[in-house]
């Protein structure tokens, strides 16, 4: 079991852990609690009604933050020829094809998006399981798999956040960092949650947003009210 810490207790004690909050209420409960030593990312996990096990209920999409999540995101492109320059114009960390699939396949992983023009996916298969389990995969519902390589570096490195319902019904993913403004914080929730319920599958039956949590990264979660946040 995961030793809790005292700073985090002594947050908890801070607010009633089973009263529902407004995303405003939310965020002031947790500027007030007791700060890390580094600057924290404030974090979302969203419990949905659906059923993931059905191909027809899985949530996943990607939007992008009007603040960004704070976070520098590093970048590796798949592309051959002129699409591969035209990724490191567009500011990509790594650009390559059959030498990166070697050097991932060697235990390499020091980037945290990848982005893959449509003829590389046939290289990008071979390392499917090592990317996959990580949510590094390709995928062109969420625009990773394109010839417009420009736009996909650009729209991740200011702040283009995938998520995906987990096994359990639940969405984690960021909405920025501790130091961010409250209104910053605010409108970036409002844009990820207007993106989740846009994504609500037409099979999903009963209540869609079944309980939402904001938490920091070392800090206990504060409940939302789903009925001010859909």
């Amino acid at each position: 079991m995961a030793k809790i810490g005292k700073r985090y207790n002594a947050s908890a004690k801070t607010y009633d852990r089973q009263k529902l909050h407004t995303v405003s209420e939310a965020l002031d409960l947790l500027a007030e609690m007791p700060k890390a030593k580094f600057n924290e990312t404030v974090e979302l996990s969203v419990r949905l009604g659906v059923n993931p096990k059905h191909a027809d209920q899985m949530v996943r999409g990607s939007v992008s933050l009007p603040h960004g999540t704070g976070k520098d995101v590093r970048v590796l492109v798949f592309a051959k020829g002129e699409k591969e320059q035209e990724a490191r114009d567009a500011g990509a960390d790594e650009v390559g094809s059959d030498d990166l699939v070697k050097k991932i396949q060697g235990g390499w992983f020091d980037f945290d998006k990848v982005v893959a023009t449509p003829d590389m996916m046939g290289s990008v298969g071979k390392i499917g399981k090592l990317l996959g389990p990580r949510g590094l995969m390709p995928n062109p519902k969420t625009g990773t798999v394109t010839m417009d390589v420009k736009k996909a570096v650009e729209e991740l490195k200011a702040g283009k956040v995938d998520y995906r319902v987990d096994k359990g019904g639940v969405v984690h993913t960021v909405i920025g960092r501790a130091s961010f403004e409250k209104q910053k914080l605010e409108e970036n929730f409002s844009s990820l949650m207007d993106s989740i319920v846009k994504a609500k599958p037409s099979t999903a039956k009963g209540t869609y947003l079944k309980s939402i949590t904001i938490s920091t990264t070392m800090g206990p979660g504060v409940r939302l009210d789903p009925g001010t946040a859909g």
